[in-house]
């Protein structure tokens, strides 16, 4: 039987969550790699066994994506009724019970699509901040079929490519994120390969370079970075830095400059081939197929390979495209991030100044529209290997050199980010535990957690009467002490049964600028809580839903049914039932 990682299962339980106590349209947010496919495929699953009259639609503008996502449906189940319609290939099941579609096929033809209850959209970020786009209008066709109709988005960036997050704003399509896998615990705990980076000597010159749409100016900025002397000089270092790595990708400034890298990989001796949105299906396949057997060394891409490319192998990226777009950032990297036999890392040089520009990947942040940048942050590279630290940094992550003692200074300038924020966690045992409300002058009251370790305390804040994102997060946490036990509704609610929490018996804290977050929790096997009793599949469905989280593996047909049951009397007005 097929086994979905913990944090899958907790996506699929918070969507079902989600929906218990809201009506909006949300978002599940999972880093490249993290298993977006499977994660729709098992709620899919799960969705049809309880209901089965339920009218499934899963959109995307990517035609790779298309297939990938109906395999992985087929992989788990394999009498799914789930069909096809994409001209890109050739399909056009327009009736089937579970429809994979590209947008560009299906977006004028919503009679032709019918009755559809709940639909789908992967690569959410692709969707255009306007009201008026081929995603809205084929929704609003689609909701005057049926007014219950829900959507949910699931991306790796909960950020448009232009500015802005995908759940603000007036014309959002989405109102909540309902769940965020973060890319550094995905790292942490073994699921994604590690991110390095190293600060070449080659920098690209954009500081001419005009910006339009909330991005450099595509002419403007191809002009400034394909320089002879430039390409030479990076693609010298690239191959100097990936001699002991085997698949790379290079991201480019404009088409030519894509060609003219690709050329200079060639004059020295590197198998190198480009590819383009207007290079033709068959081609396209096959150079990607030459390259994830080893035949192709070097793919210099511009415009793709950011989305739907799957390509495991890839240990080394180099940006050679400078962006101001945050989501296209982490849309590039994240391409280095799936694991593969024998790769221990995938290492990101930044010709562009990218990391500069928008931090560590985990750690990005979009600017809002109107909103200036504000610079560079603060870090430091190694003189031993040249890998991009934090400033803070005592020892090199990558080679264990030690960094001398930091003079304190006024003013510190600033330098460049690391592409992944830097771990620097520990493990810290815990003495104590303290449980007390905090009252946040116009907002909604939190629980505070304080853990006493020797000498320090360090605190958190559970948000249990708050809504979306943040309530998921505190039930998630309550479930992890006390299984079984319904999630609170009030903060006063939680007091009154802390003494029936389990306690952890350890923590792990990491600096988070001034101050110190808490990234991880480990319960001692031998602790106890108080038993509490069991609810029933009609039940507390954040409770129920959420049991399959601490298993680390797939709920049996038997226990996903269940779950499912649970949401049956709010089926109208949640899942969207049919007329």
């Amino acid at each position: 039987m097929l086994t979905l990682r913990p944090y899958q299962n907790a996506a699929i339980s918070s969507i079902y969550g989600y929906f218990q106590t809201n009506t909006g349209n949300p978002l599940v947010v999972i880093p490249t790699a993290g298993g977006k496919s499977l994660v729709m495929a098992a709620f899919i699953e799960g969705v049809l066994k309880a209901w089965p009259d339920q009218r499934i639609l899963i959109v995307t503008h990517v035609r790779e994506l298309i297939a990938q996502n109906y395999a992985e449906m087929i992989g788990l189940w394999p009498d799914a009724p789930a069909g096809i319609y994409s001209a890109g290939l050739g399909k056009r099941e327009a009736q089937a019970r579970v429809l994979f579609a590209g947008i560009q096929s299906i977006h004028r033809r919503a009679r032709e699509i019918g009755h559809t209850d709940l639909v789908l959209i992967d690569e959410a970020h692709l969707i255009p901040g306007k009201s008026s786009t081929m995603y809205r209008r084929f929704l609003d066709a689609l909701s005057a079929i049926n007014p219950a109709l829900k959507v949910i988005g699931l991306t790796a960036t909960p950020f448009r490519l232009d500015s802005g997050m995908l759940h603000e704003g007036k014309n959002a399509l989405f109102t909540d994120i309902a769940y965020e896998a973060p890319v550094r615990d995905l790292i942490d705990q073994g699921f994604l390969s590690p991110l390095v980076s190293k600060q070449p000597a080659t920098r690209l010159d954009v500081s001419k370079v005009g910006s339009r749409a909330g991005d450099f100016i595509a002419r403007d900025l191809a002009a400034a970075v394909d320089q002879e002397a430039t390409t030479r000089a990076a693609v010298t270092e690239i191959i100097d830095y990936g001699k002991d790595r085997k698949s790379w990708l290079a991201f480019c400034s404009g088409v030519d400059h894509a060609r003219h890298v690709a050329e200079e990989f060639g004059r020295q001796g590197i198998t190198c081939q480009t590819i383009f949105g207007d290079t033709p299906k068959d081609e396209r396949d096959a150079i990607i197929a030459a390259f994830k057997r080893g035949e192709i060394r070097a793919l210099a891409s511009m415009g793709v390979l950011t989305t739907g490319f799957n390509a495991p192998a890839v240990d080394l990226i180099a940006l050679l495209r400078p962006t101001q777009s945050a989501g296209l950032y982490v849309q590039m990297v994240g391409r280095g991030t799936r694991l593969a036999p024998g790769k221990e890392n995938c290492l990101v040089l930044d010709f562009a100044g990218n990391v500069r520009r928008h931090g560590p990947i985990d750690l990005v942040r979009p600017k809002r529209p109107g909103e200036n940048g504000g610079g560079e942050a603060p870090t430091k590279v190694c003189p031993m290997c040249e890998s991009i630290v934090a400033l803070s940094a005592t020892e090199c992550p990558d080679c264990g050199y030690e960094f001398p003692a930091r003079e304190v200074k006024i003013a510190p300038t600033a330098a460049t980010l690391p592409v992944l924020s830097p771990k620097a966690s520990q493990w810290l045992q815990v003495s104590g535990v303290s449980y007390t409300r905090h009252d946040k002058r116009g907002g909604r009251p939190s629980l505070k957690v304080t853990y006493s370790c020797g000498l320090a305390t360090y605190s958190e804040w559970v948000c249990f009467e708050h809504k979306g994102y943040a309530r998921q997060k505190a039930a998630d946490w309550w479930r992890k002490r006390a299984p079984g036990l319904p999630v609170p509704l009030s903060v006063n609610e939680a007091i009154a049964q802390a003494n029936r929490l389990t306690r952890p018996s350890e923590i792990s804290v990491r600096p988070s600028g001034r101050y110190f977050e808490i990234s991880g929790y480990r319960f001692d096997p031998c602790a106890k809580s108080t038993p509490a009793s069991a609810p029933s599949a009609t039940g507390n469905l954040a409770a129920l839903a959420g049991s399959t989280r601490s298993s680390g593996s797939r709920t049996s047909e038997g226990t996903q049914a269940a779950s499912a049951s649970a949401l049956a009397p709010a089926r109208t007005s949640a899942m969207g039932g049919r007329a």
